[in-house]
């Protein structure tokens, strides 16, 4: 069914001011984009027609064009007759370079399948100031000149940008340049390794051309765009959020993974748009947010609040606010544990954990060197305090975010302390040459094989140091170096064979009790979640093993995010001094001073993020009645 032919029930959607679709994964809903598009190709060509597509860059539209690529090469999709136009491009950067929508678009698309190089338009990053004007107004001619766009994909800024087409653009602007918003590049610096190395301007077609393509769909994939979803699809049209124009056009469709969806009002608060099923997940996530509107703990909560907030059903299933209340909260005391590995000889019957065996095998898995630390360092250092038998596995090495800079520093160090301990001159040979490839290249070029195992030994030093800190043995610590990251650029692998054996082999190895892996879904092409669907992958393959019967999955939250508290299922208490603790751990990563794959931030503000998780996840736990901590590490538990 296509896509703008599937509706909601009005009432379900009476929030909605563009029509929304909602997919279990980016990757199903990129399928079935990938479909849509592969049906009017096929329309047209039968009819002897051209289709004229409007295509955006980024890692938002891959797996569309991954399966338009397959559907070429296996189903005989033929691309000869369709003529493409980007939405937008950087200015001032070489076409060739790394991060110019330019090569993207080659390298993902047009480099596979059979369109003519003469039918791809691709606004011009280099066109000189003077031309830029006329350039523009013959990009919006040509496309004029080919019958109008028949479908335009778009991805959404968190600033509520379409294209380049940042807050304050006009409805009927054409395609022009325009300067690129703060946020809009500091999204983008992970790319380009660096804001400072971001363009501040960018060529787009404006809302106005947009709107004139005769089917629009905009794409948002994870939780770090469910608010500007929300804005756009919900909030009134305003130049303020670009997207909300898209309200005006006949034929629009949002397409949303689970995680870009959850601040919908359908999804946040269903009982507010009509009835719902009050099971005790429901329960949990209304009553929480009951408590935050209200002001109010959960055992002081009335049945007039529950009557005013729309939640009388649940009143009428639970037969008070009383007996509710003192239910939801026991559930919710009930995650709260300092034994992360169960308590010996204890009832564990309303405990996360079992008691037994007393001391359990454990992995932590950490996509990134730092994100087990980041993510819940404190429950690293109760379960080893604790007896546990803790084994961390790193999944990658984490070169793409060590910069260039800090590289030469250690190769220079090497040098220097070979000297001092042989009393020779070193291989000029070998450091020259190293130093000769981190000088010959800019910030975000692919990396040469020999400095990304140079930079790959700088973050496995910090992770050994840092674990080596909170009292996990280095014989406990592997690193996997994961294939699929190894491509000294940002852009990822596809998984392979590969990884998913080492995934395997060391789960075999260790047989553990518990399993701790980061369930970030904030970028759904990034390595956390790349790492997190290994591991799926590895459990589903390893289910018929006897060991596994006894596994359990536990998620925390990576560097970006935390898990709120509906969705926790336990929450390990921290005392100041853990939380210092942590901290110190931290800080051992200190290469990402200067790491710039993460919006320019670096350790201390990793730290920041932490500290700031942990204890607002304390305070509303405090809020809700419950004891007051200083700070709490919070997961979520996978059922396989």
């Amino acid at each position: 069914m296509p896509l703008h032919k599937s509706v909601g029930r009005w009432e379900d959607v009476r929030f909605e001011k563009l029509h929304t679709e909602i997919f279990q994964s980016a990757t199903i809903a990129s399928v079935a984009v990938a479909e849509e598009i592969a049906s009017l190709i096929r329309s047209r060509n039968a009819n002897g027609e051209k289709t004229v597509l409007g295509l955006v860059a980024g890692n938002t539209p891959m797996h569309i064009y991954a399966e338009l690529v397959r559907m070429h090469k296996e189903e005989g999709l033929s691309f000869a007759n369709v003529i493409t136009f980007n939405l937008d491009e950087y200015y001032g950067i070489p076409r060739e370079s790394s991060q110019s929508h330019w090569t993207f678009m080659h390298e993902c698309l047009f480099n596979h399948i059979d369109i003519l190089p003469g039918n791809i338009n691709i606004p011009s990053s280099s066109i000189s100031a003077s031309r830029i004007e006329q350039h523009c107004a013959d990009y919006d001619m040509k496309i004029k000149a080919c019958g109008g766009l028949d479908y335009q994909i778009l991805g959404i800024g968190r600033t509520g940008s379409i294209g380049f087409n940042e807050p304050g653009s006009h409805i009927n602007s054409g395609t022009r340049m325009l300067m690129i918003d703060h946020l809009t590049r500091s999204d983008a610096s992970k790319e380009f390794h660096g804001i400072e190395n971001v363009p501040k301007r960018g060529i787009t077609m404006g809302v106005g051309t947009i709107l004139k393509a005769r089917r629009v769909v905009l794409l948002a994939w994870g939780n770090k765009k469910a608010d500007i979803v929300r804005r756009a699809v919900e909030g009134e049209m305003s130049s303020e959020v670009p997207a909300t124009y898209l309200q005006t056009h006949h034929d629009c469709t949002v397409i949303l993974d689970e995680a870009a969806s959850e601040c919908l009002t359908r999804v946040k608060t269903p009982w507010v748009v009509g009835p719902c099923t009050w099971d005790e997940a429901m329960q949990r996530k209304a009553i929480v947010w009951l408590s935050s509107i209200t002001g109010k703990s959960i055992l002081k909560l009335t049945e007039r609040d529950y009557n005013d907030h729309s939640m009388s059903s649940l009143i009428a299933q639970e037969g008070s606010a009383y007996r509710l209340n003192i239910k939801m909260f026991n559930v919710l005391q009930h995650t709260i544990t300092g034994w992360p590995g169960g308590k010996p000889n204890a009832d564990d019957a309303t405990r996360p954990e079992r008691a037994t065996p007393a001391r359990k095998r454990v992995i932590v898995f950490s996509p990134h060197p730092d994100d087990a630390i980041i993510g819940m360092g404190g429950t690293i250092r109760r379960l080893v305090e604790q007896g546990h038998d803790v084994h961390v596995v790193i999944q990658t090495s984490g070169c793409n975010s060590v910069s260039d800079s800090e590289a030469r520093r250690f190769v220079e160090f090497a040098e220097d302390f070979y000297e001092y301990q042989t009393g020779e001159e070193a291989s000029h040979k070998i450091y020259n040459h190293v130093n000769d490839l981190l000088t010959g290249k800019t910030e975000g070029e692919k990396d040469a094989p020999v400095v990304r195992k140079v930079k790959a030994l700088i973050r496995r030093g910090e992770a050994l140091a840092s674990l080596r800190f909170m009292g996990v043995q280095d014989t406990n610590v592997t690193f996997l170096d994961l294939p699929f990251y190894e491509t000294g650029t940002v852009q990822k692998n596809p998984i392979s064979r590969k990884d998913i054996t080492r995934m395997v082999d060391v789960i075999k190895e260790v047989r553990p009790h518990q399993i701790f892996a980061a369930g970030d879904l904030t970028d759904p092409h990034g390595t956390q979640k790349i790492s997190l669907d290994l591991l799926y992958t590895a459990i589903a393959s390893l289910k018929s093993e006897k060991f596994m019967r006894d596994t359990r999955v536990w998620l925390y939250r990576g560097t970006w995010g935390q898990w709120s508290v509906e969705q926790v299922d336990m929450v390990v208490p921290m005392s100041p001094d853990e939380l210092r603790l942590k901290k110190r751990a931290i800080f051992f990563h200190e290469s990402q001073k200067n790491d710039t794959a993460y919006l320019d931030e670096d350790i201390r503000d990793f730290w920041q993020r932490a500290e700031d998780r942990n204890k607002n996840t304390a305070e509303v736990y405090h809020s809700l009645g419950l004891a007051d901590y200083e700070a709490m590490e919070a997961f979520h538990r996978y059922y396989f």
